[in-house]
């Protein structure tokens, strides 16, 4: 691939975004200025990324030459640096490579994620749980916001379903690989022999939809109010908070009481039902992808089993790439799932490239 053309390409578009920051009335849009920015950022990081590129290629090329050399000493430490500056320049490729690639109209949004415990009963309520705090603590480190939008919590702790929102930088790029069936295998704190259980729970990640993005006519909607079924004291028992939003041409079913008022309860929504309506119209757009690609980030989530979380080997297993890890109990614990998200992002791209190439 000629990336030396796209660069010259990516160069006169920095010129142009920063011509457009530069206009004063470019925040009379507040969206279309966050678009820019964030546009400007990228196409920077870029350009940084491949002039470190260059320069490592040259630093690789220049000490190959001395490793060649007759003075035994220079070339030793010639090919201590070639050690070093290979792996690097194996990342930055990649990097190069990924951020060249035409984007997924969805990749900056922020995402709402739902989670629901699945077959297991008591224990599957228990795992939606331990996804919910897992996202939550990959979160934190990603400095991203997190909120619960709505939850049925079950009797013993854990979640029959749970629904949060996300927001960040590229928050839907980084987890839309998480749609699909989670399978864990251990032994339930109310297993009195030890054996091994499988329960699992499904997690379907939706890029947050504007009001642009998917046209909600009134008259398609039928909406009722009802108290709330969860904790709340007497407000819970003397007030109609909780909302069920139905969408009529799909069938869609929306209920949210996590908050007291009922006007934020019907903002929440709506917010929800826009994403869920935006969720099936990509689907439709997802049928011009490879199949191989359509393993990789989903074509719809809800049905694929796409990891295993087996405790008592301390594995994690994701079947879509083949990647096993041996660290469960930190990934869980602590939501490091940074490194089998950069294998998808990878294989991703791979299958991309490949496309491009065909």
């Amino acid at each position: 691939m000629d990336y030396a053309s796209l660069i010259d390409k990516r160069r006169q578009r920095l010129e142009e975004l920063e011509a457009a920051i530069a206009d004063p009335a470019l925040f009379d849009d507040r969206a279309r200025a966050e678009e820019l920015m964030r546009e400007h950022r990228r196409t920077q990081e870029l350009l940084a990324d491949w002039d470190k590129l260059q320069d490592t290629e040259r630093q690789i090329a220049d000490n190959r030459e001395l490793a060649a050399a007759e003075d035994p000493d220079m070339a030793e430490l010639a090919q201590a640096e070639l050690a070093a500056l290979e792996p690097q320049l194996e990342q930055l490729t990649e990097r190069v490579q990924y951020s060249l690639l035409p984007r997924d109209a969805t990749e900056d949004r922020d995402a709402i994620i739902e989670i629901r415990a699945g077959t297991g009963g008591d224990e599957a309520s228990l795992f939606a749980g331990d996804l919910l705090g897992m996202y939550r603590h990959f979160a934190e480190t990603m400095g991203w916001s997190f909120e619960i939008l709505d939850a049925s919590p079950s009797d013993v702790g854990g979640f029959r379903e749970v629904t949060a929102r996300i927001s960040g930088e590229e928050v839907f790029r980084h987890l839309k690989y998480e749609s699909g069936v989670h399978r864990v295998q251990r032994v339930p704190a109310t297993e009195t022999q030890g054996r091994i259980h499988t329960s699992t729970a499904t997690v379907a990640v939706l890029p947050e939809a504007e009001e642009v993005d998917v046209q909600i006519r009134p008259e398609d909607l039928r909406i009722e109010t009802c108290r709330s079924g969860g904790a709340g004291g007497q407000h819970v028992n003397r007030t109609e908070s909780a909302v069920q939003i139905f969408h009529l041409p799909t069938g869609i079913m929306v209920r949210c009481e996590q908050e007291r008022s009922q006007i934020k309860n019907r903002e929440t929504g709506m917010r929800i039902l826009r994403a869920r309506l935006f969720e099936m119209k990509q689907k439709e757009a997802q049928q011009s992808y490879s199949e191989r690609r359509r393993q990789l980030i989903g074509s719809g989530g809800r049905e694929e089993k796409i990891r295993t979380y087996n405790f008592p080997q301390n594995r994690l297993t994701d079947h879509r790439i083949g990647y096993t890890a041996y660290n469960l109990d930190i990934v869980v614990s602590t939501g490091a799932l940074q490194d089998i998200i950069s294998h998808m992002q990878h294989a991703e791209m791979q299958e991309r490239m490949d496309e491009l190439n065909a």
